[in-house]
């Protein structure tokens, strides 16, 4: 999954672009760290979103911000 481009929103959201959907903006949110989609504002012109393409998003957006680590230790966190 291709970052195209990301930026800040109000509230400390992230709005960012994805090669393969450039036409719908991928809302994230930060939680302990890591940043997570919150919402996608799908565009009929891409294809459907699916979980493993939403799960592929959170990767990249986490590593281009530094906090893959964060997020790939979400779960042992919670145990």
């Amino acid at each position: 999954m291709k970052l195209i481009k990301w930026s800040y929103t109000k509230r400390y959201h992230i709005k960012a672009l994805f090669e393969e959907f450039p036409n719908s903006p991928v809302i994230f949110r930060e939680i302990l760290g890591y940043y997570f989609i919150y919402t996608v504002h799908w565009s009929p012109q891409d294809p459907v979103v699916s979980k493993v393409c939403l799960e592929k998003m959170e990767v990249a957006l986490n590593k281009d911000l530094g906090s893959l680590f964060e997020y790939e230790n979400r779960r042992q966190a919670k145990d």
